[in-house]
């Protein structure tokens, strides 16, 4: 099968051209970048040498699904065409995740393009919507943060273990920002800083609560704090609810019981892993996993939920693939199987 990406000269479309160099059925053909056009990829990347393409303003060729990897809005602008044309997409931008236009217009300032679309796209998480996947010729990939939040938090609003007023203090690595220059990514501002941002409310909070609110039969209340850490990449969310007095009233041991809720949630899903202890960021480097770690802090009454991504790779590109492969009734791990990178 011949699949394009649009933008392959962001982060995110490079890693995508990467982890597809190894599909054994999905063929990369055409990318694009205008910035790059008329170069070969790989003079601008040089460790995909091997994929032997060049970049292009405009996809080429006759192709079965396109990714795209530019940012909010110029996406839907040019996934819009591509679909008229029966190609299937994979999107990972933020144009189609948001099931309201006038959310979107709220959280990221313009009007969306064309939202009619809005209804048909489905959510490309695929530990919650995978069948929905399966017969979908439109996915919204997920964006990084909410990725982590959302598979932290999602057994536990699913089987009412928490009251819905959450707390979620997610930090990530600098390729998160992309590769576009500005001064809070510059390396003497970042290098040994810890920068606390958009605590007035962060793009990705309305697409945790429509996820997680899907899952309740109540309002969840929010609050989502994002920090900027001095890495490359990774995305550790510490996420915090107070436990149901009345499940505590019930349960001798709340932590093993919660451990096994998590464990039976996400038991035929091969990218979750429950781990035995607070996973780091290290731990998931350059593999498609989510490592999770809920525990009880018995004192309090609270529940606590390690939630740990490579933000480039299930939280962007190894998502994409994993959605993909889906679509396509391909087995879902295939080609995403590489462990993680450490130290």
């Amino acid at each position: 099968m011949k699949v394009g990406i649009i933008n392959v000269t962001g982060y995110a479309g490079c890693e995508l051209a990467r982890i597809l160099y190894q599909h054994p059925e999905a063929r990369l053909t055409s990318v694009t970048g205008r910035s790059a056009a008329g170069q070969n990829l790989a003079e601008v990347f040089p460790h995909l040498a091997a994929l032997n393409l060049s970049i292009t303003p405009e996809l080429e060729g006759s192709l079965d699904l396109v990714f795209s990897a530019l940012p909010h809005k110029a996406s839907a602008e040019a996934v819009i065409p591509v679909l008229e044309q029966g190609i299937k997409v994979v999107d990972i931008s933020a144009d189609f995740r948001l099931k309201q236009a006038n959310e979107y217009t709220e959280w990221y300032g313009v009007t969306h393009p064309d939202p009619s679309y809005l209804e048909e796209a489905v959510f490309g998480l695929p530990e919650l919507h995978r069948e929905d996947i399966k017969q979908a010729r439109l996915i919204a990939n997920p964006g990084c943060y909410p990725t982590s939040a959302i598979l932290g938090m999602a057994p536990a609003i699913k089987h009412n273990l928490i009251e819905n007023d959450i707390v979620i203090d997610s930090k990530s690595g600098i390729s998160g920002a992309g590769r576009s220059l500005g001064l809070t990514t510059h390396y003497s501002e970042v290098n040994e800083n810890v920068m606390a941002y958009a605590l007035g409310g962060h793009r990705h909070l309305p697409e945790i609560t429509q996820e997680l609110e899907a899952l309740s039969s109540d309002t969840v209340s929010i609050t989502f704090l994002t920090h900027l850490i001095p890495m490359t990449r990774g995305i550790l969310s510490s996420c915090y609810a107070k436990m149901t007095p009345e499940y505590l009233a019930n349960v001798s041991n709340p932590t093993e019981r919660v451990r096994a809720v998590y464990e039976e949630f996400y038991a035929d899903h091969p990218f979750v892993t429950i781990t035995p202890q607070p996973p780091q960021t290290k731990q998931t480097l350059g593999n498609n996993r989510c490592l999770v770690y809920p525990t009880v802090d018995q004192r309090t009454g609270r529940l606590i939920v390690i939630s740990c991504i490579d933000n480039l790779v299930k939280g962007a590109a190894g998502q994409a693939v994993q959605n993909m492969n889906l679509m396509c009734g391909w087995p879902e791990s295939m080609s995403l199987e590489a462990l993680a990178v450490y130290p």
